[in-house]
């Protein structure tokens, strides 16, 4: 499949430094962005409102038309998760049919359980579904810094034609046929980073981070395992290095969400404006971990702590005084 054109749905931080990537790798970039006053700032100052002192590639074009942007070769999907199905049932009366259309949010639907490409294959029978994710940060990958992500399609052929057409020097995606593998590593990940933050935050020291992570990670791969996810895809980029990332670093908003509850503050005010997906996630993680009897109590106490069924000292002794068991 040939790639030359490539859409990017979504001008915040991460969309605009994907449309930055895709522009640097050659190709011809349509931006759209709903949003009034961050389309203007787009396409006046050539600056996203959420990714401040980026300028944006002279050859990137912004739109506030959806059928214009549809038009593209593929199309990258860059919204909240929990947008990605209002959008594409916009986009899919213009799309053309067999166009890849990639999710970039790392989420679950709440209330259907679906997984975003479920939600682009039920809104957009036409196109071909996909999702990104992996390591990364917008503001790294927005300047230029080394970094590594998946790209996974049913058709693995497509799927390497994506990676070749947005790869650069420093942008260096693998491309893999196990979707759900791949998004189901990078929304797990955010409730575990939530947790992460929460032992930051409590000064609990790197040893307690360091179980806690790795702990998490179990949990990851026996709710891959549960979903027919590969095992190689877990302990990859998407899964295994998602999740290293993800919980050590305050640039982690999910991490970041977590350090502020582990200080004292509460689910509804530690968000400070910004976006936690892993706060949507983990319900809808627990009801699915339930569903197929998937043990992880990781996730549980902090969907417990969301729902402000527990506090953080009592979420954190209902970890340290389960069963001592064998470590599988």
């Amino acid at each position: 499949m040939t790639i030359q054109t490539i859409s990017v749905l979504g001008g915040g931080a991460w969309g605009t430094a994907l449309a930055q990537t895709c522009a640097r790798a050659g190709r011809a970039v349509t931006l759209w962005e709903q949003e009034p006053d961050n389309a203007a700032s787009l396409a006046n100052k050539r600056e996203s409102r959420f990714l401040p002192g980026v300028r944006l590639e002279d050859g990137i074009k912004v739109t506030r038309a959806l059928a214009e942007a549809s038009r593209a070769d593929a199309i990258l999907l860059v919204v909240p998760a929990q947008a990605v199905r209002a959008v594409t049932q916009a986009l899919a009366q213009t799309i053309r049919a067999g166009t890849p259309l990639i999710a970039c949010a790392k989420g679950i639907e709440a209330g259907t359980h679906k997984f975003m490409t479920e939600v682009i294959a039920e809104c957009a029978p036409r196109a071909l579904p996909g999702i990104l994710s992996g390591p990364s940060f917008a503001a790294d990958v927005a300047r230029g810094l080394p970094t590594a992500v998946t790209i996974a399609v049913s058709d693995d052929a497509i799927a390497r034609d994506l990676a070749h057409a947005s790869a650069t020097a420093t942008f260096r995606p693998y491309h893999s046929s196990d979707v759900r593998g791949v998004e189901l590593g990078g929304a797990t990940k955010n409730v575990l980073a939530i947790a992460a933050g929460i032992v930051a935050g409590r000064a609990l020291g790197a040893s307690a981070l360091a179980a806690l992570t790795t702990r998490g990670f179990a949990e990851l791969m026996r709710f891959g395992k549960a979903f027919g996810a590969r095992p190689e895809t877990m302990m990859g980029l998407s899964g295994l290095g998602d999740l290293i990332l993800t919980c050590s670093t305050p640039q982690s908003r999910n991490f970041s969400f977590g350090v502020a509850l582990g200080k004292g503050e509460m689910p509804g005010e530690a968000a400070h404006g910004k976006l936690a997906e892993g706060v949507f996630t983990a319900p809808v993680l627990l009801e699915m971990a339930r569903e197929k009897n998937v043990e992880m109590p990781i996730s549980a106490a902090v969907a417990a702590v969301l729902a402000e069924k527990m506090n953080v000292d009592e979420a954190i002794e209902s970890l340290l005084t389960r069963p001592l068991k064998s470590e599988t």
